[in-house]
C-alpha cells in the first residue's frame, strides 16, 4: 500500500503528507476512485515517498525533458495516425489500455516516440485520463485528438471513437499529400520560369544590346527597361539574395502576426483558381471535422471551437469564431454561416436541416464525402491550370524582350537613314 497526499475543490491550501488529507492505497488510481466513492472531488493527488517527499508524476524532470530534447518534432502527422489506429486495434481486440499502449512503445519507436509514450503510459498508470495525458504532453496531441480522445473516455466508446480520430487524420494526411504533389510540377516549373527569365536578362540581352547602345539617339522605352534591369542584375547581383532572404524573413514575420496572417489569408480567398482551392480545402476539413466530433458525442459549441484550428485560414477561422459565439447566444449554426460568403449554400442548407432535424452529424458526415471529392477537383483544376499560365508569362517576358531588341534594331536603322 502507498501513501498519497490529496486536496480537495473544497480545501485551497496544500495539505502536506503529514496531516489529515492522506489515504492509503495501491495506486494512484485506486485512491482517485476511492475518493469519488467518499463523495470528494480531488483537485490534486500525489504519492508521498518513503523519505517524506511528494513523487510528482509531472515534475520538473519531466518539463525540462520536453523543454529540451522532445521540444524538436517528435511526430509527423501520418505517424500519429498510425499511433492512433494502432491503439484503436488494440483496445478492439480487448486488450487494456496500459497494455496496449506499453505494446505499441515496443513496436519499432524512436527513442523520442518511446520517451513520449512512456511518459503518457506512467501517468495514466497514476490515474490520469488518456486524454489528459495526452494534453499535457502537447504536440503531436492536437486538440482534434484530445478532444475525441476524452470523448471515447465520457462516453466508454474509446476504441471507436479512437478509429474514427484516425480516419480523420487518415484523410487530412491524404489532403496534405495530394496538394503536394499536384502542385510539385507547377513549382517546379515556375522555378525554372525565374531562372530562364535571369539567364535571359543578365548574359544574353547585354550583349545584343551593347552595340546599339550610344549609337541610337534615343532608345524606345522597352529597351530601357530590359537594359536596366540587366544593368541591376550585372551591377548589383550580389544584393539579389539579401532582399530574397530579407523579403522571406519580413513575409513570416507579418504571417506570423494574426493581423497580418488574416490580411494574406484573406487576400489568398480573392485569388483566382488559389483561392478557391484553398476555401474548398477548409469546407471540407469544416464539414469532416464537425461531423467527426458531433457523432463522437462532443458538445456542438467544443466541437465548433476544435473545429476552427484544422482550417488552415484565418479568415474562414473567424467565421467559425463568430459561428460558436452566436451558437453560444442561443442563433444556429446555419444563421451565422449562411452570412458569410465563404461556405457554399448547399453546406448551410445541410446544416440547417441537421440542425432542425437532430441528424447533424448523419448529415455532415454524408456530405463530407463529397466536399472532399468537390476539393479533388479543384486540386486537378489549379495544377491543369498552373503550368499553362506560366508557360504564357514566360513567353511575355520574351516577348518583350526581342520587341525591345527589334525595337532598338529598328531605332539604329533609322538613325542611319536620317544620317
Amino acid at each position: 500500500m502507498a501513501t498519497f497526499a490529496y486536496r480537495t475543490l473544497s480545501k485551497k491550501a496544500a495539505v502536506g503528507f503529514g496531516g489529515a488529507a492522506t489515504i492509503e492505497a495501491p495506486d494512484r488510481a485506486s485512491a482517485v476512485r476511492e475518493l469519488v466513492r467518499r463523495g470528494e472531488s480531488p483537485a490534486s493527488i500525489e504519492q508521498v515517498a518513503s523519505n517524506g517527499a511528494l513523487r510528482r508524476g509531472d515534475g520538473a524532470a519531466d518539463r525540462a525533458a520536453r523543454a529540451g530534447v522532445f521540444s524538436r518534432r517528435v511526430m509527423s502527422l501520418s505517424e500519429m495516425s498510425s499511433l492512433i489506429r494502432e491503439l484503436a486495434t488494440a483496445l478492439q481486440a480487448g486488450l487494456p489500455l496500459v497494455q496496449s499502449l506499453k505494446t505499441i512503445a515496443k513496436q519499432g519507436r524512436t527513442v523520442r516516440q518511446k520517451a513520449m509514450l512512456d511518459q503518457v503510459i506512467g501517468q495514466v498508470e497514476h490515474g490520469k485520463s488518456l486524454a489528459d495525458a495526452m494534453a499535457s504532453w502537447g504536440p503531436p496531441f492536437g486538440d482534434l485528438t484530445v478532444n475525441l480522445t476524452r470523448a471515447g473516455d465520457m462516453s466508454g466508446r474509446l476504441p471507436e471513437v479512437l478509429a474514427q480520430a484516425a480516419e480523420l487524420l487518415d484523410r487530412d494526411v491524404k489532403l496534405r499529400r495530394s496538394i503536394l504533389s499536384a502542385t510539385l510540377y507547377p513549382m517546379i516549373l515556375g522555378v525554372l520560369v525565374v531562372a530562364a527569365i535571369i539567364v535571359v536578362v543578365t548574359f544574353i540581352v547585354p550583349q545584343l544590346l551593347k552595340q546599339f547602345v550610344g549609337q541610337a539617339a534615343h532608345l524606345p522605352w522597352p529597351t530601357q527597361v530590359v537594359q536596366g534591369v540587366a544593368d541591376f542584375f550585372a551591377g548589383y547581383w550580389w544584393l539579389i539574395l539579401p532582399s530574397i532572404a530579407g523579403g522571406v524573413y519580413l513575409l513570416r514575420r507579418v504571417y506570423a502576426s494574426p493581423a497580418g496572417r488574416l490580411w494574406i489569408d484573406m487576400r489568398l480567398l480573392k485569388v483566382p483558381l488559389l483561392g478557391r482551392l484553398l476555401q474548398d480545402v477548409a469546407v471540407a476539413r469544416f464539414t469532416r471535422t464537425l461531423g467527426t466530433l458531433t457523432a463522437a458525442g462532443i458538445p456542438v459549441l467544443t466541437a465548433l471551437r476544435v473545429t476552427k484550428g484544422t482550417l488552415g485560414n484565418k479568415a474562414m477561422e473567424r467565421v467559425i469564431e463568430e459561428v460558436a459565439e452566436r451558437v453560444a447566444a442561443g442563433r444556429t449554426i446555419a444563421e451565422v454561416m449562411e452570412n458569410s460568403s465563404y461556405f457554399p449554400p448547399m453546406l448551410v442548407q445541410i446544416v440547417n436541416l441537421g440542425e432542425r432535424s437532430g441528424r447533424l452529424d448523419e448529415l455532415l458526415g454524408q456530405a463530407a464525402k463529397a466536399f472532399e471529392d468537390r476539393t479533388e477537383m479543384s486540386v486537378k483544376l489549379f495544377t491543369t491550370a498552373l503550368p499553362p499560365i506560366l508557360v504564357v508569362i514566360l513567353a511575355g517576358v520574351v516577348g518583350f524582350v526581342v520587341l525591345a531588341i527589334m525595337m532598338a534594331l529598328l531605332e539604329f536603322q533609322n538613325s542611319v537613314a536620317a544620317y
